[in-house]
């Protein structure tokens, strides 16, 4: 029985702001080793017998970005299923179910988020083994992270009956994330668990428990996905029919209902990186206690996380403290507050602020733009160019741009016009003209864009035609 890692990337990791935001989040960031943790949960299951290709479900703004790092490993996905805006978990898993279903009913499931760390694969993949033995039977299987402290920020999951005289048992009850005196009480007792939110189960279950209490969302994700296409690696569910979809997690819509939910206790050093202080907790330290990373110089300084994208961090007589320095922002953090970084975000959101949603350098699928300058009626990029890319064909309603490569060789189309530039040279493009712009060269073209106009947003763009299909509504 073949054996699909289902990975889900939807999470936005909000409280490892600013490293981490809405248009590159928490799964796409290295923050443990040498992998990216989307790199790390692909290659998790490797080794294992009977192990398929594996399928991922990003949201649809992410699709690139997902599918370069997929391919960075050397491996070709299943397919990546892509959500037009996100549902929760329960609605991804049943599309990842239904495209597996497809071909092979009964073909197992082993459902993991994108953006934890398990440093113990050995452990990890012998758990699986137990949890496949259990879901071949039809168990809808979890696994139960065994406790080390009494953690206020996890669900638990409570042990109930065992299973085949294991280390498995049927799930008694979930419970909600509790106060610090209950969390101690559920440590003392000892039949406790961490909900790690990883499953594994068979395609076919899935579909009947998501079809038998939440009738909803399984309909909605069948008429999402009968409707839906390929693309190039990717699989366009249908937006209306989705989005028809109602929004709820794996544990409310099924395991918490289900009478054949199952748990696998699991011990291999888990975390679900949830806020900087875990990543504190998580890494190597030196002497003094520190986890550093970047040009950061300390002095008399103590038990802190210190972060360096960009230019030279140094602190002086701190302690338990969150420094992490971007080329945009910087977060200055007690250790014991790490969780509310989110109310940064909400409020950035809410006061209509950039940095919530982009770095200043902003990927595309056809390279990356950085910021330079900004002030009143005028804005200065850096584009990168990838080559063979090519933007999509365009007009701004409110902005004329001038353009003077830098790096390489740009193709541009100007109106009727077709230009060949070179370092050095320039163009202009006037308000309202349709443009774009090309690398037809064998290195990155770099290119330097002078914006001007009433205004300069993102969203003042209108695309004709888009390899990168950007132009539907």
């Amino acid at each position: 029985m073949t054996i699909y890692p289902v990975i889900l990337s939807g999470g936005a990791g909000s409280r490892l702001w600013p490293l981490s935001r809405e248009h590159y989040p928490k799964p796409l960031l290295r923050f443990v080793g040498e992998q990216t943790l989307l790199e790390d949960t692909t290659t998790r299951l490797d080794g294992l017998a009977d192990l398929g290709a594996p399928l991922f479900v990003c949201n649809e703004e992410h699709r690139f970005l997902v599918a370069e790092q997929i391919h960075k490993l050397g491996k070709a996905p299943e397919t990546i299923i892509l959500e037009p805006e996100g549902r929760n978990t329960a609605p991804a898993l049943t599309l990842a179910a239904l495209r597996i279903a497809a071909g092979d009913p009964a073909a197992l499931l082993v459902v993991m988020p994108a953006d934890h760390v398990i440093p113990d694969r050995a452990t990890f993949q012998e758990a699986i083994r137990s949890g496949r033995a259990l879901a071949e039977q039809g168990y809808l299987v979890t696994f139960g992270v065994v406790p080390t402290h009494p953690e206020t920020g996890y669900g638990y999951l409570h042990k109930g009956e065992a299973l085949d005289g294991g280390p498995a048992c049927r799930v008694a009850a979930f419970v909600e994330k509790p106060d610090a005196a209950t969390a101690q009480g559920y440590l003392d007792a000892g039949d406790y668990l961490w909900n790690a939110g990883i499953f594994v189960m068979r395609a076919d279950r899935w579909l009947e428990e998501i079809a038998r209490h939440r009738s909803d969302i399984a309909a909605a994700c069948r008429a999402a996905f009968a409707a839906g296409r390929e693309d190039a690696d990717f699989f366009r569910v249908d937006k209306e029919a989705f989005l028809a979809s109602p929004s709820d997690s794996i544990d409310y819509a099924v395991m918490e209902k289900t009478e054949r939910a199952a748990v696998v206790p699991l011990d291999a050093g888990w975390s679900d990186v949830g806020s900087w202080s875990s990543l504190w907790n998580l890494c190597p330290r030196n002497a003094d206690g520190n986890v550093i990373d970047g040009d950061v110089i300390t002095h008399d300084t103590h038990n802190a996380l210190l972060v360096a994208e960009s230019r030279c961090v140094a602190t002086v007589g701190i302690e338990d403290l969150i420094v992490v320095e971007t080329a945009d922002a910087v977060l200055v953090a007690s250790k014991a507050k790490a969780q509310e970084v989110k109310e940064i975000v909400s409020w950035l959101k809410k006061n209509k602020r950039d940095e919530y949603r982009f770095h200043r350098k902003v990927y595309r699928p056809w390279g990356t733009y950085e910021g330079v300058d900004a002030g009143p009626r005028f804005q200065v990029k850096r584009l990168t160019v990838n080559p063979g890319a090519v933007l999509s064909r365009q007009m701004h309603h409110h902005r004329a741009e001038h353009w003077v490569v830098v790096k390489g060789t740009a193709k541009v189309t100007r109106g009727d016009e077709e230009l060949l530039l070179t370092e050095n040279q320039s163009t202009y493009i006037p308000l309202g003209t349709t443009h774009r712009l090309a690398n037809p060269g064998t290195i990155p073209l770099e290119i330097i864009e002078i914006q001007s106009g009433s205004y300069l947003g993102e969203d003042d763009i209108v695309r004709f035609e888009d390899a990168y299909d950007r132009c539907r509504p």
